[in-house]
């Protein structure tokens, strides 16, 4: 192993070690890569001129139209957890399963899969679980170490639920490195890894998780009942038929968000970028909806009418910049124009009823924050690779071991 082969193992132990110290992951990924770049130039082992290609990289990064989907995934989940869906939706599943053993941690571990595929941040879903659920489950007499969890747990799948931003990062990555792979093989024709693969990939692991914290929840129950309580009845609580209205209304948005986001990734009708424009729509519009009901009737008609418009571009090609078509196309493509002019106008009047009620500035302010932090990170990381490349940690990487 050369000298700068041991200057790159040194830069990855370095930052393992302030990661483990606590240390920003953006400021520490870039801070050890300047001082690794600086000591490896003295050292004679690397150019520091390698940095000038930062600021293209860094471009590179900025203008990436896959991940222009994290910041819309983000304000989806941020609006969804300022319009308080989350917490009418724990509400009506607690009382739906609560009069079991275990019923309120099975409502926690169901509510925050759908909150995960929901707003997929992580952040946002854990603030959210953890300032809800957890009072509530320690309330009623739930072990805390089960209480909490049951909530760490449930709350951390928006990392692998779809539509996770995690996923998205990954999914531009993976797809570099496949096509780099595939071109270092021969094919001249690489075929491409999307973020629709690996979002259709991880539906099954995330509800396998969901399935095995829920029965192990039942097992807890069964084993040690003093664990996981039933609720007390509330008498003045709704039943029957007003209890299953209550959930059915409680989950209708969620729902109808999820199916519309990955179900237009799905089926191939939007990319990930363009489903993320719908779920932010969509939050804004569920958002509006709840707090003006009576006067949100154009936003409704927005909703009914993007919905309409993915379905018609299932059927039809409705590009603007394609190949003039018969008279069938051209009654499409006005239909296409006018459901955009619909939504258009019901996306203008829930920024409006957003606006007044003091939620929108809130929701992008945190959104910038969170957006900036990632990309921040992607930027660290970007330094890291270009020096740990300069070091010939790649090759040292790549190189067959001697058998």
């Amino acid at each position: 192993m050369g000298l700068a082969e041991v200057v790159a193992v040194l830069m990855v132990v370095a930052v393992c070690a302030l990661l483990m110290a606590g240390y920003p992951v953006a400021l520490t990924l870039a801070g050890v890569s300047l001082a690794f770049a600086v000591l490896g130039h003295f050292a004679s082992v690397m150019d520091i001129a390698l940095l000038g290609a930062l600021p293209t990289r860094i471009f590179g990064v900025m203008t990436n139209e896959v991940l222009l989907a994290i910041p819309l995934f983000i304000f989806m989940g941020v609006m969804l957890e300022r319009s308080r869906i989350a917490e009418e939706l724990l509400e009506t599943m607690g009382r739906l399963f609560g009069s079991w053993r275990g019923g309120l941690g099975i409502s926690v571990a169901i509510v925050g899969a759908l909150l995960a595929a929901a707003k997929g941040v992580v952040g946002a879903t854990t603030v959210t679980m953890g300032l809800i659920t957890l009072p509530t489950m320690l309330r009623y007499g739930y072990d805390p170490r089960l209480a909490a969890g049951t909530v760490a747990a449930t709350s951390t799948l928006a990392q692998i639920m779809p539509p996770a931003t995690v996923l998205v990062v990954l999914g531009d990555q993976l797809n570099n490195s496949y096509q780099a792979a595939q071109l270092a093989s021969g094919i001249f024709a690489p075929s491409s890894l999307s973020v629709g693969d690996l979002f259709a990939g991880a539906i099954v692991p995330a509800l396998t998780l969901v399935a095995l914290y829920i029965v192990y929840l039942i097992v807890v129950a069964l084993v040690r009942p003093e664990a996981a309580p039933a609720i007390p009845a509330d008498p003045d609580a709704p039943r029957g038929f007003k209890l299953a209205r209550r959930v059915a209304e409680a989950m209708v948005a969620p729902v109808l968000l999820i199916v519309a986001v990955l179900g237009s990734i799905l089926a191939g009708l939007a990319t990930p970028t363009e489903s993320a424009a719908v779920g932010a729509f969509g939050a804004l519009a569920l958002t509006a909806r709840k707090l003006e009901p009576t006067r949100a009737w154009p936003v409704t008609l927005g909703l009914v009418a993007i919905v309409a418009a993915l379905v018609l571009h299932g059927f039809v090609d409705v590009r603007l910049n394609r190949a003039a078509g018969g008279v069938g196309d051209q009654i499409a493509l006005a239909v296409a124009l006018a459901l955009v002019a619909v939504t258009a106008i019901g996306a203008i009047v829930a920024v409006r009823i957003v606006w007044r009620h003091g939620i929108l500035a809130e929701v992008t302010t945190r959104t910038t924050q969170i957006t900036a932090m990632i990309f921040l990170i992607l930027i660290g990381a970007t330094l890291f690779s270009l020096v740990f490349r300069g070091l010939g940690g790649d090759e040292m990487v790549h190189r067959e071991t001697p058998g």
